[in-house]
């Protein structure tokens, strides 16, 4: 089943990690965490997207195929994963 989003074809039928994440910027530093962990330190941190992230490879492997559908608040982003969860096999 392939899900289409801010212009990449995702097969669903390869995925092997998806999960939620935020992009922040702490410090000057970016990087992607938990949006558990952003919304605990959302006094320390600036929420800068709301993220999706696809991964194909080998669970056992360093991701490096990976395709990141950003959004610019949470409401779409679990907009998002409703429409996935809709598409994947039972």
């Amino acid at each position: 089943m392939m899900y289409r989003s801010q212009g990449f074809e995702i097969d669903l039928s390869r995925i092997t990690r998806l999960y939620p994440a935020v992009t922040i910027n702490a410090g000057g530093e970016r990087a992607q965490v938990s949006l558990e962990w952003a919304e605990l330190k959302q006094e320390c941190v600036t929420i800068e997207a709301y993220v999706l992230v696809f991964d194909v490879d080998p669970l056992e492997e360093v991701p490096h195929n990976r395709v990141v559908l950003e959004f610019t608040c949470k409401k779409e982003l679990f907009e998002a994963m409703r429409s996935v969860a809709s598409m994947m096999p039972q």
